[in-house]
């Protein structure tokens, strides 16, 4: 074999070289790879696009220097958002002569006002990149700034300028951001934008601000039953309101809704929430961090969900109920409507679609916030909290008792991996009532003599402590009345039980119903109805009778030796042990 490693080298090596490496610049990986910035190219990443460019009008909003923002779907899938805002800035930028900062934020990734928390204490927009992916994947992208009183405008193509920013002259009374786009054919097919899902995504923008107002304007030919020409959606009460709407008439486990809003210490934030239990229908989760909506939920839901669960465990030990330490969060959040806003600063998110919020501080902000008004909640009306507590244990019991039903499930006694087995049982492998049996043993010493001479298909051992009652001598009342002989019952119905110890070896049948068993040594058949009562099966310890390791000695002083039948048959057992004597 050959050491040369160039031996065998392909002749078309000279095709990766230095030139094969290519350098992607400006808005060109945006186009050449749009899922790694929207999540693809589906309706939902067109969809995106707007709220993309709605987030930013949203965080003008929340930064108190908006009040109101319109958007607007056109013939030929063009959407337009306006706000009345600050306006984006139009002077030189210092870093690029020549260029103004209004063209560097639309064509450069990562270029915005939101890294240093100066412009915008919490925002829903992070990394400089959402307007600039927009203006990328669109066909045309206008952009109007109304700003010092002066009007500003801007075109650009697939994230190409099409030229110089224009004054457009004095605009006393308007101020804030136009962006007009049309999305590119060529990434997003012949897909168009869906009327109901962008009047729905408006609404529910203005839901998570109570201080902003949202107009919605489509054009005549795209209206429809559910989506009207025009709408103004304002609402003071913000979630309250939204979860007002969404529960409707239908009857809930408490008549007033746990709702609220709080402040986090040291200005980190605020968190804002709403909760209803609808009795006779499903429920449904929403979760926003700074007005984006993420559908996967996070950090600030898993701290929702310890507030409550810890909260109705505290609550039920407050009023004697101790079932109540078994309650999961999955018994209180199943069935509810559920909304959680939360505004913080330097999210984290899992993509640049924010579908989940990992802020590892969300969930302990939003835990500490809500737990003190939920318990509030509970505990101001004991009625109402016992009535939310008993509807959620019967969760609780329901969930137990499936998981129950799951665990019984088996094949045989011992596949089930959460069952408690009977002492330390060794079952058999026939499944069949007929052909197998359970060979009950006084002590360990006995049951490792008897697992060594059993049938392994055919028969089980199970050893016991103590003196189990003699069934064929004992009478029913006293057999029912035995709570051994019961529990081993319970584990062997259906089979044979035979008992071995030391001094007696008794054959019993099932003990519930009070079947005659019989010595090994001398089955019981072979015995009369009228010698069954007269002499015993097994005797009894006493000190009359001796006992030997390979035989019995009776009342009389006769030796008898253990029989029974022989290895590997059915019913075979040890003939000598250690056990109890």
């Amino acid at each position: 074999m050959s050491d040369d490693l160039f031996e065998n080298t392909p002749a078309s090596s000279g095709d990766y070289d230095a030139s094969s490496i290519e350098v992607l610049e400006g808005l060109e990986p945006v186009r050449r790879r749009p899922g790694m910035y929207i999540g693809g190219t589906d309706d939902r990443a067109l969809h995106h696009l707007v709220a993309e460019v709605l987030d930013n009008a949203m965080d003008e909003a929340v930064a108190g220097h908006a009040s109101r923002i319109e958007l607007r779907l056109d013939t030929e899938n063009r959407v337009t958002v306006t706000d009345n805002g600050r306006g984006i800035p139009v002077g030189e930028h210092p870093k690029f002569p020549g260029k103004s900062t209004l063209e560097v934020i639309l064509s450069t990734l990562h270029s915005g006002g939101k890294f240093s928390g100066k412009a915008y204490a919490t925002s829903g927009g992070l990394h400089g990149v959402g307007v600039s992916v927009v203006n990328a994947l669109s066909s045309h992208t206008r952009v109007e700034v109304a700003r010092d009183r002066q009007l500003y405008a801007q075109e650009f193509s697939k994230g190409q300028t099409l030229g110089p920013i224009e004054e457009l002259g004095p605009t006393p009374n308007r101020r804030g951001t136009t962006v007009t786009f049309t999305p590119d054919t060529e990434i997003f097919g012949e897909r168009n934008f869906s009327a109901k899902r962008l009047f729905k995504l408006a609404r529910s923008k203005a839901y998570l601000f109570a201080g902003v107002e949202i107009r919605w304007k489509c054009d005549e030919s795209l209206a429809s039953e559910d989506v009207p020409a025009e709408a103004v959606f304002k609402f003071p009460g913000g979630l309250a309101d939204h979860l007002a709407e969404q529960i409707g008439g239908r009857e809930c486990v408490t008549a007033q809704p746990f709702t609220g809003r709080q402040d986090f210490a040291d200005e980190a934030g605020r968190v804002e929430w709403a909760i209803a239990w609808p009795l006779y229908s499903d429920g449904s989760t929403s979760w926003y961090c700074n007005t984006v909506p993420t559908p996967d939920g996070g950090t600030h839901e898993q701290g929702l969900r310890a507030a409550l669960v810890k909260g109705l465990r505290a609550f039920g030990d407050l009023v004697g109920q101790k079932k109540a330490k078994d309650l999961s969060a999955d018994d209180v959040m199943v069935g509810a409507e559920v909304m959680l806003s939360v505004f913080i600063r330097d999210p984290q998110f899992q993509s640049q679609t924010k579908d989940r919020l990992t802020s590892p501080e969300a969930a302990r902000l939003v835990e500490n916030a809500v737990r003190d008004h939920f318990d509030h909640f509970l505990s101001d009306n004991m009625d109402r909290g016992k009535a939310l507590l008993g509807q959620v244990m019967e969760r609780m019991d329901e969930r137990l008792r499936r998981k129950a039903e799951r665990e019984i499930k088996r094949k045989t006694a011992t596949n089930a991996k959460k069952l408690r087995l009977p002492g330390k049982l060794t079952d058999c492998s026939g499944e069949g009532d007929g052909e197998t049996e359970l060979f009950i043993v006084e002590g360990d010493s006995a049951g490792g003599s008897a697992k060594q001479a059993r049938n392994r298909k055919t028969q089980a051992i199970l050893p016991i402590r103590g003196k189990i009652l003699n069934v064929a001598s004992a009478t029913a009342d006293k057999i029912r009345a035995n709570s051994a002989d019961h529990h081993h019952d319970r584990c062997g119905r259906g089979r044979r039980a035979y008992r071995h110890a030391a001094d007696d070896v008794l054959l019993s049948g099932n003990a519930r119903t009070g079947a005659a068993g019989a010595s090994l040594s001398r089955p019981a058949a072979a015995l009369s109805p009228d010698r069954r009562k007269r002499e015993p099966l097994c005797p009894r310890r006493g000190a009359s009778r001796g006992i030997g390791s390979h035989g019995l000695q009776g009342q009389e002083g006769r030796s008898r030796p253990l029989q029974g039948p022989r290895r590997n048959e059915p019913g075979a057992i040890a003939r000598n042990h250690d056990g109890p004597g």
